[in-house]
């Protein structure tokens, strides 16, 4: 497991808001403050990925104000990233107000104030949230072109801010089957998406390093295959096109960013993987095999059967009969 997690029922109910408050002034440098002190319930995982932070967390109303004072005072000079999962948050930043909802990404910076609280602070309605804390040194685009996009909703709903999204929820949804060991390559990753989703935002991608281009390309390359798998037509002269590059481009990403695995090998072993989870589904028993073949893009039952028994050993046939042998 990776991070430390918070329950506010776990501490007495008055010393609840101090506790959840003091984890979150570990990366966030704010005052935060609360009408729900007496009675405050949340919910804190804190996971410290070398020099990146994420958490997610669910509270009560709160506010985070960080002024000019704090600033001059201490500026650890990190990047604030929040993506809101649930409820409405209202932000004053630059003399602007920006409200977001779910879905919503905002960023702001430590090294400027700002103000952001619950929209609906007086009722009992709880914010939940994934915050992402990097220092600004590890992000490779100029300050004077990232102040472009603090206090403002960025675009997360397709395209690198989605693939931004979906990693952070995955990478909290299976936090208790990550180790330790693997933090300091999540938060590489971590920096790589936010700096080239950030860079696209502000069409500067120019300005990114050649590996970190090359990384966020292949997860868009693995994104792109695992939601196609269906298709009978994915192949590696598909999938080149799709993204605007060459065959040869595309072989290169996945020998040095994709476990050196070949394009069509990895499309091949992710339909079977794919079908053999379908196949011992116990709520699937019915469904016909060449069914569940075709529906992860292998149309020719033959080649299905040949590619599977190749792969686990069994034919489907063989494999479902005992992986369902001990349900009624």
């Amino acid at each position: 497991m990776i991070g430390a997690l918070f329950h506010s029922e776990d501490v007495p109910v008055q010393d609840r808001f101090d506790c959840w408050r003091e984890l979150v002034g570990r990366t966030r440098s704010s005052e935060v403050i609360s009408r729900h002190v007496d009675d405050f319930h949340a919910e804190h995982r804190l996971m410290e990925l070398g020099s990146v932070t994420v958490w997610s967390s669910s509270f009560l109303p709160a506010r985070f104000r960080r002024n000019a004072r704090m600033v001059r005072q201490s500026d650890p000079e990190l990047l604030h990233l929040s993506l809101l999962l649930h409820g409405e948050l209202a932000l004053v930043h630059s003399g602007q107000t920006h409200t977001f909802k779910a879905g919503d990404i905002h960023v702001v910076s430590s090294s400027q104030p700002y103000d952001l609280q619950s929209a609906d602070a007086g009722h009992r309605h709880a914010v939940q949230g994934i915050g992402v804390d990097i220092p600004t040194s590890l992000l490779p685009l100029p300050q004077h072109r990232m102040n472009l996009v603090l206090g403002r909703s960025l675009p997360a709903h397709n395209g690198l801010g989605a693939l931004t999204t979906q990693f952070l929820t995955s990478m909290q949804a299976q936090a208790d089957l990550l180790q330790p060991a693997d933090a300091p390559r999540l938060g590489t990753v971590v920096v790589d998406l936010v700096s080239a989703w950030l860079a696209h935002v502000l069409e500067a991608e120019a300005a990114l390093p050649p590996e970190t281009r090359q990384r966020t390309l292949a997860r868009r390359i693995q994104t792109f295959i695992q939601h196609n798998l269906h298709d009978p037509d994915l192949t590696p002269p598909v999938i080149a096109a799709a993204h605007h590059i060459s065959l040869s481009y595309l072989h290169k990403i996945a020998r040095e960013h994709m476990g050196d695995e070949p394009v069509a090998t990895s499309i091949r072993r992710r339909r079977l993987e794919a079908a053999r989870r379908d196949l011992a589904d116990p709520t699937q028993r019915t469904t016909p095999i060449h069914v569940i073949a075709a529906r992860w893009g292998i149309v020719r039952a033959s080649d299905f059967t040949r590619s599977f028994r190749a792969a686990y050993g069994l034919s489907p046939k063989d494999y479902r009969h005992r992986a369902l042998s001990h349900y009624p």
